[in-house]
């Protein structure tokens, strides 16, 4: 018997989508339509995401964090400064000077991590690897659920192995960052609900089923393939809560943009994005190198959202992005459970 992962009323979760579109209005709008939140910890200083965990603690007893693993992988230093200087012409459009020396770092994990076990919350997440398993053994004995996430069978086995409470499995149709341990492998092309019924003959946990959620059938879906629930992303980033800027928000309707595609240009990590110009300019290249490109390519990307120049901003979408509506997060929420 699989014990339950959530106790929401519904099994639709609100994937945690760090920069800026997860917020805690998005997390309150979502709980009280029955959904489950989570707080994106990625990027946070330590003393915000305290700050959110306090204020989501006042409208809901159960929500999710989710955290960035850090990197082990080195950087090939050469290879960075060909990108840096690649991309010059580009940072000069705003008038910026890139920085040549790649820059590192763990994203204050051993302080998230202090602040996850001294003032625990329900679940947390995990994604981009696995921490140590000692570092999940004190999330749970603090009393939280822990959750890897894993793009492979291979890795939900080692997730199996390092002692999580679940899976969130996610699928190459997802927007946004990849989950996946190796950021330098070609995903394979796998359906989310095909990929969750290959984790669950290879472990036996509560899986979440993430990528590709457009709609209520996709949710039945991966019900139907085993996931206890499904987490949806891109179908909230155009609502009223989310965090997502205005030149994303546009794009994503824009009928001039046809196609997501995965690429390392924005940050160095396989992430699925609305194919603009900057992916078609750089996409050769394709540095494996997370997150000194996300550094070195961070004031660029922040300077054409300013500028609403979507030929230069990441603009992350899932393969269902046309179903990405406005108006209350809480009315995404209801649809999804149509087919509950």
């Amino acid at each position: 018997m699989i014990t339950p992962l959530l106790n929401s009323r519904w099994p639709i979760v609100a994937a945690p989508m760090a920069g800026g579109p997860s917020t805690v209005a998005l997390a309150r709008t979502v709980a009280s339509a029955g959904g489950f939140p989570f707080i994106a910890g990625g990027y946070k200083t330590p003393n915000t995401l305290a700050a959110e965990i306090d204020e989501t603690r006042t409208f809901t007893v159960e929500f999710g964090v989710n955290l960035f693993v850090p990197s082990k992988d080195p950087v090939n230093e050469a290879a960075f400064v060909a990108y840096a200087g690649e991309l010059k012409t580009e940072a000069e459009q705003y008038g910026l000077e890139l920085d040549l020396s790649p820059v590192t770092d763990d994203d204050w994990w051993d302080e998230k991590l202090a602040l996850l076990t001294e003032n625990p919350v329900p679940v947390v997440s995990l994604t981009f690897g696995l921490p140590h398993p000692d570092d999940i053994a004190a999330l749970q004995k603090a009393g939280s659920r822990v959750l890897a996430s894993v793009t492979t069978p291979d890795e939900a086995r080692l997730a199996r192995e390092a002692g999580v409470d679940g899976l969130v499995v996610q699928g190459p149709d997802a927007g946004g960052h990849s989950a996946t341990f190796d950021p330098s492998r070609a995903l394979a092309a796998v359906d989310t609900a095909t990929l969750v019924r290959q984790v669950l003959e290879t472990v036996h946990l509560p899986v979440i089923a993430a990528g590709g959620i457009d709609g209520p059938d996709a949710v039945r879906r991966m019900l139907d393939a085993g996931a206890q629930a499904a987490a949806v992303g891109t179908l909230l980033l155009r609502t009223d809560e989310a965090g997502t800027s205005l030149t994303h928000k546009q794009a994503l309707a824009d009928p001039a943009f046809t196609e997501t595609v995965l690429t390392r240009v924005f940050t160095g990590r396989p992430a699925r994005a609305l194919r603009n110009g900057f992916i078609d300019r750089h996409h050769r290249t394709d540095l494996s190198a997370y997150p000194a490109v996300h550094h070195l390519t961070r004031a660029l990307r922040q300077a054409a959202g300013e500028a609403g120049d979507t030929d230069r901003l990441h603009l992350w979408a899932g393969t269902g992005w046309r179903n990405a509506t406005t108006g209350s997060a809480a009315a995404v929420i209801r649809h999804l459970t149509d087919r509950i």
